[in-house]
C-alpha cells in the first residue's frame, strides 16, 4: 500500500511545477488529482470484486502495470489534459486502486478480536506513502525536474509492486465459508442501524464523500498554500509529510480505540477532531503554527477512512464486505477528488484559501451529522432488542 498509494501524494507535490509549465489556473492544475481520485475510487470496486474471486495478488499485479505505464505516460504529456487522463485512467483506475480498497477489505476478513488494529496497520501504508514520498519527490523535482522524476517512479513502482504481489494470500476463510453457504445471517446484519442495507450503505457513502471533501483541503493544497504565503513549496512538502506521518500514528491509535468502542463511534470521534483541526487553520498562518496545525490535522483525521471498513464488517454480512467496503471507500475517494478540485476553484474565485477552509468545515459537519444519526439508530435498535428479550 505504501508503494501503490504514491501517486495520490506525488501529484500534490508536482502541482506548482505542472501549473507553471502548462500555464494553467489552479483549478485546472488540480484536475489530475481529481481524475486520479475518481479513477482510484471506481477501480477499487472492480479490484475488490476481482480480489473476492481470485485473491489480492492478481489485482496487485495489474496495479503494478498501471502504475508503471501511468507515470511514464504522464512524464511524456504535452498538455494538462493528457497529464490528467494519464492520472485518472492508468494511475488511478488501473494502478493505485489495487493497493487500497482490496487490501483493507481483505484484512478486515482475516481478523476478529483485533480487527480494528489489523485494519489500521494495513491502512497506515497509505499514510506512510504520504510521509515518505513528498520530500523524496520534491528533492528530485528540484534537482532533475518533474518529468524525469515520473520516469523514475514508473520503473520503481512497477518492479517493486510486481515482486510484492506474489507474497499475498488467497481468500479469507470467512469468505470461503460464506460461498459454501455456511455463513449465517442475522437480523441485525440484514437491517443495519435499523435501516435497509441500501439506505445504510447510501448514508455511509455520503458520509464518506463529506469527510473527505474536508480532508482534501489541507492534503491537496498545503504545498500551494505555503507557496502563496511566501514560505516556498519545499516547506509545504515538509508539512504534508509531517501531516501524513502523524496520520500513521492516528490510524494505529484509532485502530486500538476501534477495538474498544466500535467503528461507528470511532468515525464520530474522528469527525469531531478533524473539524477542530480545520478550524485551527483559519486564525493561524505563521510558519511555525502551520507546522503545528498540520501535525494536529494528521493526528486527528487518520482514523476516519479505516473506520468505514470496520463499520461494514460489523454491520453487514461478511460475504458482502468486499464490494460494500470498496463502494464506500470509492465514495471517500470521490470526496477527496471533489475536495481537491473544489478548494482550487474556491481559491480561483476568492484569491485566498480562507473560504476553502470554511467550505471544508461545512462538509465535515455533514459527516458528523450522519454519524450521529446512525449512532442513534443503532442505540434505538439495541433498546428494542433488549425490550423484546
Amino acid at each position: 500500500m505504501t508503494i501503490g498509494s504514491c501517486a495520490m501524494y506525488v501529484v500534490a507535490v508536482v502541482l506548482p511545477s505542472v501549473q507553471a509549465e502548462f500555464g494553467t489556473a489552479r483549478a485546472e492544475a488540480s484536475l489530475p488529482y481529481t481524475l486520479l481520485m475518481i479513477g482510484f475510487g471506481i477501480g477499487g470496486v472492480f479490484m475488490g470484486r476481482l480480489a473476492d474471486r481470485r485473491g489480492v495478488a492478481l489485482p496487485l499485479v495489474i496495479g503494478a502495470v498501471g502504475l508503471g505505464l501511468g507515470f511514464a505516460a504522464a512524464a511524456l504529456a504535452g498538455n494538462i489534459w493528457t497529464f490528467a487522463i494519464a492520472h485518472g485512467v492508468l494511475l488511478g483506475l488501473v494502478g493505485s486502486s489495487a493497493s487500497f480498497a482490496p487490501l483493507v477489505a481483505d484484512t478486515a476478513l482475516w481478523f476478529d478480536r483485533r480487527r480494528g488494529i489489523a485494519v489500521a496497520i494495513c491502512a497506515s501504508g497509505n499514510y506512510v506513502a504520504g510521509a515518505v514520498w513528498p520530500p523524496i519527490v520534491q528533492h528530485f523535482v528540484e534537482s532533475v525536474g518533474w518529468r524525469q522524476t515520473y520516469f523514475g517512479l514508473a520503473a520503481f513502482t512497477f518492479v517493486t509492486m510486481t515482486v510484492l504481489a506474489f507474497s499475498m494470500r488467497g481468500r479469507a476463510p470467512v469468505v470461503a465459508a460464506a460461498a459454501d453457504g455456511a455463513a449465517k445471517r442475522t437480523t441485525s446484519l440484514e437491517r443495519p442501524f435499523g435501516l435497509s442495507k441500501t439506505a445504510a450503505q447510501t448514508l455511509l457513502s455520503i458520509a464518506g464523500v463529506a469527510c473527505c471533501v474536508a480532508m482534501a483541503m489541507p492534503q491537496v493544497h498545503i504545498v500551494a498554500y505555503c507557496g502563496d504565503l511566501g514560505y516556498g513549496a519545499a516547506r509545504g512538502a515538509q508539512m504534508l509529510s509531517l501531516m501524513l506521518a502523524c496520520g500513521v500514528v492516528s490510524r494505529l491509535v484509532s485502530g486500538a480505540i476501534c477495538d474498544r468502542i466500535g467503528g461507528l463511534r470511532t468515525l464520530l470521534l474522528g469527525s469531531v477532531l478533524q473539524g477542530t483541526a480545520l478550524l485551527l487553520f483559519l486564525p493561524f498562518d505563521s510558519l511555525a503554527s502551520l507546522f503545528v496545525v498540520s501535525a494536529l490535522f494528521g493526528l486527528f483525521q487518520g482514523g476516519i477512512v479505516p473506520s468505514y471498513a470496520i463499520i461494514v464488517r460489523e454491520h453487514f454480512p461478511a460475504d458482502e464486505a468486499g464490494w460494500r467496503t470498496g463502494t464506500i471507500l470509492m465514495a471517500t475517494l470521490f470526496g477527496m477528488a471533489l475536495g481537491g478540485w473544489m478548494s482550487g476553484k474556491v481559491f480561483d474565485l476568492t484569491g485566498s484559501y480562507h473560504a476553502a477552509f470554511i467550505n471544508g468545515i461545512v462538509w465535515n459537519l455533514l459527516n458528523l451529522s450522519i454519524a450521529l444519526f446512525l449512532l442513534r439508530g443503532l442505540a434505538a435498535r439495541r433498546r428494542a432488542a433488549a425490550a423484546i428479550a
